[in-house]
């Protein structure tokens, strides 16, 4: 079925043969550090703070510390393992759930600030809003809004299990999805504006456009892209189930993991423009660099491409890369496979991220979940 799928897709033109091209007329990027972690990190993303820091979650409930050089700062354990991936807020805060059902807030001298208790799994990763506010879903079936003291400022609940990570839109509006199929979008009070049904659960991040537009993928294998007030824009089935989180660049157009085909990029009007990487399993998010999209893929290849699947650069690690991939503003790129988290340099020019609203998982490498200012 894979086979028959990759050759349609090629007949359609929309996969471009270039994947198959001589491994080694590819340049390789650099590896300037590397850190093995006594446990593997699955899910949770690298996180970089406005110092360098690098925070990284796993799946023993240890979150650490690395300096920007790849030492080790601090270690910080928590009760459980950790899937959800850190946000940083302006005050330095580093906040994540645990699977001991509890949302940690750390200083970033790796000391206890508070906890917050609910009664089952956080693998939603929190969004922390411009007031302070922090967000975030749990297994419990409820969506939840803190004070950046720990305090509950309200709580929703939708009556299904919420791993989405919310995003956070410049106007306060908060959106995330549930194992009910809905995307929900409340107002930064807590009250629903509406919800927008799909056939298949939605345990993606949204992503926001510079228009407000909202974007998500569901397992019945579709990416949506709704307008602010929740109507449709449009729908594309992604030839195949996938739980990845969409990105956005400056045009609006949405590039996302396509379950066992690859990265798509889409246009404004839903319509797929090309697809890249190789045929497998991909649900890590994308990171956009002025024309350019960095992905990774399970078979241990971190890779650049542009239009028409021109591959720029690879880099072969030595596991299987387990979460979502983190761009600095130097242009050093963030992967975690298994055991061993990365710094990675790729070749010609340090690029930053695309300036988009949002160019990578949960909007920035703070992972903040929110559009930030004007774009």
């Amino acid at each position: 079925m894979l086979i028959r799928t990759v050759f349609l897709l090629l007949a359609m033109g929309l996969v471009c043969p270039d994947w198959t091209i001589a491994e080694d007329s590819i340049p390789v990027a650099t590896n300037l550090w590397v850190v093995t972690l006594p446990f593997p990190a699955y899910g949770s993303a690298p996180t970089l703070a406005d110092d360098g820091t690098i925070y990284q979650g796993t799946f023993n409930g240890t979150l650490f510390a690395i300096t920007p050089n790849g030492e080790t700062a601090w270690k910080f354990k928590a009760g459980r393992e950790i899937k959800s991936t850190p946000a940083v807020a302006d005050d330095g805060t580093i906040y994540f759930g645990c699977r001991d059902g509890k949302l940690y807030a750390v200083t970033p001298a790796g000391k206890l600030k508070w906890t917050f208790a609910t009664s089952a799994w956080i693998d939603s990763s929190p969004a922390i809003a411009v007031d302070g506010t922090i967000y975030f879903g749990g297994w419990d079936h409820v969506f939840y809004a803190l004070n950046s003291d720990g305090s509950l400022k309200w709580k929703f609940d939708v009556g299904a299990i919420i791993e989405s990570s919310p995003a956070i839109a410049a106007d306060g509006t908060i959106y995330f999805g549930g194992h009910d199929k809905n995307l929900y979008a409340l107002n930064p009070a807590g009250k629903k504006l509406w919800t927008f049904p799909t056939k298949g659960k939605v345990t993606s991040s949204p992503a926001i456009g510079s228009d407000g537009m909202v974007v998500f993928s569901s397992t019945d294998g579709n990416i949506y892209c709704l307008n602010a007030n929740g109507s449709e824009r449009w729908h594309n089935h992604s030839l195949g189930m996938t739980e990845a989180s969409p990105v956005v660049d400056e045009s609006n157009f949405v590039y996302s993991a396509a379950g066992y085909v690859a990265v798509w990029c889409y246009g404004t009007n839903g319509t797929g423009l090309w697809g890249t990487g190789s045929p497998v399993l991909m649900e890590g998010t994308p990171v956009l660099v002025a024309g350019k999209v960095y992905m990774s893929t399970p078979w241990h290849m971190l890779q650049a491409a542009t239009a028409g699947d021109r591959r720029l650069w690879k880099a072969d690690l030595k596991d299987n890369i387990t979460s979502s991939i983190t761009l600095g503003q130097d242009g050093t790129i963030y992967a975690v496979a298994e055991r061993t988290l990365y710094a990675i340099r790729p070749p010609g020019p340090a690029l930053p991220p695309a300036k988009s609203s949002w160019p990578m998982f949960h909007a920035n490498a703070r992972h903040t979940g929110r559009v930030e200012g004007k774009l």
